[in-house]
């Protein structure tokens, strides 16, 4: 492996920390370290994870996790590109990056990186989310987390198969990281817990989960599916019921080949359908769908909260049916056709939902900020869409060089942009407060 694919190459410097899990042996790179594909849990299948506590040999931590088992991300390579990973069904990995100048004693804030993909797709070192000049210009400690998936994660009748296996990993993770992410100068009394699209979802839930009190400070929930999340058992009875009973001992590919059917039974359960893997309420570690709210209510006073969207998350939809892009392009017509599709379903799956949530949230005296992203990449057919903050966060040149999602945009432009929502989601990170914008103000940025 290379170190383009985020390996070792000749003349790594090797950097090693003492855990209270053992000793990891990482890398210098240029200006941040790394300690990649760390394991910080064990599980068999459908079983729930058990935290990695000691480890009596080193462990190497110089290639990036492998991905969770999963079919092809057809919408992923179409937007963003992909990247070969590999798979592995013991995937419960972490990977930490740090400054490579920690001073002794120092401890930074850290962010927790939970990926989106639907509960079906990603991993958290894909290479679009190389967190390095997060790390390097707002002096951060970030840990990307890698967890259960799809037929694996998150579907389960929580008897024979473990519901919510997939957001028990994400638990185990921030464990993981209380226990250990001093020795990469992180604070772990600082944590703050950051994801887009189902790892935002995921947060939402790790907020109310069973035993999470404690392990993060504050979240960042971008682009939160919120409006498609709820009232999801009828759904989930009937995609249990097109798998049928599923096998702890059959190639883990027969078991991903179920992925379509279970799909195809969610559909007609309306706005749930929209994303039919995700987390079941009533099942460790979250409450009955009728004790949500209060829980949400009782987690406000310990959690921050910075949550929102992009302007017109739902156009990527383009992408699944090409024929509406040449509509949205069509003069006078085109611009009505785009706000009466995107408009109102970005609305009701992101924005009316997150309103909702800060709402109830400082109602019941914690901090909530809202932000809207309306940056819309130059020539990128999408606009505004869903995932278009990500390049602002995080990845480099090289990882989004091509990406339709950006169009002919210019990196010298992408990188100014992020600069400003990187101090943003690190300052928030730090203090709980958003720069020079009052907490009761939706931030409509980055600025031109």
């Amino acid at each position: 492996m290379t170190a383009g694919d985020g390996g070792p190459d000749a003349g790594t410097t090797v950097r090693r920390f003492r855990l209270e899990a053992g000793v990891v042996v990482g890398r210098a790179d240029g200006e941040v370290v790394r300690a990649l594909g760390i394991p910080y849990a064990e599980a068999a299948r459908f079983a729930p994870p058990v935290q990695v506590t000691r480890s009596g040999e080193p462990i190497d931590a110089l290639w990036r996790a492998p991905a969770a088992p999963q079919l092809p991300p057809k919408l992923f390579d179409r937007l963003i590109g992909g990247d070969d990973l590999g798979t592995e069904e013991s995937c419960q990995r972490l990977s930490v990056t740090a400054p490579a100048d920690l001073g002794d004693g120092e401890r930074l804030p850290v962010l927790v990186w939970i990926h989106g993909g639907g509960n079906v797709a990603g991993a958290g070192d894909l290479v679009h989310y190389d967190p390095r000049a997060l790390v390097a210009e707002q002096r951060v400690v970030v840990v990307a987390v890698t967890y259960r998936l799809g037929m694996l994660g998150f579907l389960g009748d929580g008897a024979d198969v473990q519901a919510n296996l997939g957001l028990l990993d994400q638990l185990v993770a921030l464990r993981w990281v209380r226990d250990n992410i001093a020795a990469f100068g992180g604070d772990p009394d600082l944590v703050t817990v950051f994801g887009q699209s189902s790892g935002a979802d995921a947060i939402a839930h790790l907020m109310i989960s069973d035993g999470a009190e404690g392990l993060f400070r504050r979240a960042v929930l971008q682009s939160a599916p919120l409006g498609v999340t709820m009232n999801r058992a009828a759904m989930t009875a009937a995609m249990l019921e097109a798998v049928g009973v599923l096998s702890r001992g059959v190639p883990v590919g027969e078991i991903l080949a179920l992925q379509p059917a279970a799909e195809r039974a969610a559909r007609g359960f309306g706005a749930a359908s929209r994303m039919p893997f995700g987390v079941q309420a009533g099942f460790a570690p979250v409450p009955d769908a009728a004790d949500m709210d209060r829980a949400w209510r009782e987690a406000a006073p310990r959690v921050d909260v910075l949550i929102g969207s992009t302007l017109e998350e739902t156009a990527v939809i383009v992408a699944l049916v090409p024929a509406l892009g040449s509509l949205f392009r069509l003069p006078v017509v085109g611009g009505l056709a785009r706000r009466l599709i995107v408009t109102p379903s970005t609305r009701s799956m992101y924005e009316t939902p997150a309103q909702h949530f800060v709402a109830r949230h400082r109602a019941a005296g914690g901090r909530a900020h809202r932000y809207r992203m309306t940056w819309r990449p130059e020539n990128n057919g999408y606009g505004a869409a869903h995932l278009t903050d990500l390049p602002l966060l995080l990845g480099t040149r090289d990882a989004w060089a091509g990406a339709a999602l950006l169009g002919s945009a210019d990196w010298a432009d992408v990188d100014r942009r992020g600069r400003v929502v990187r101090q943003v989601w690190a300052e928030f990170a730090r203090t709980g407060a958003v720069p020079d914008v009052p907490a009761n103000d939706t931030i409509d940025f980055p600025p031109d």
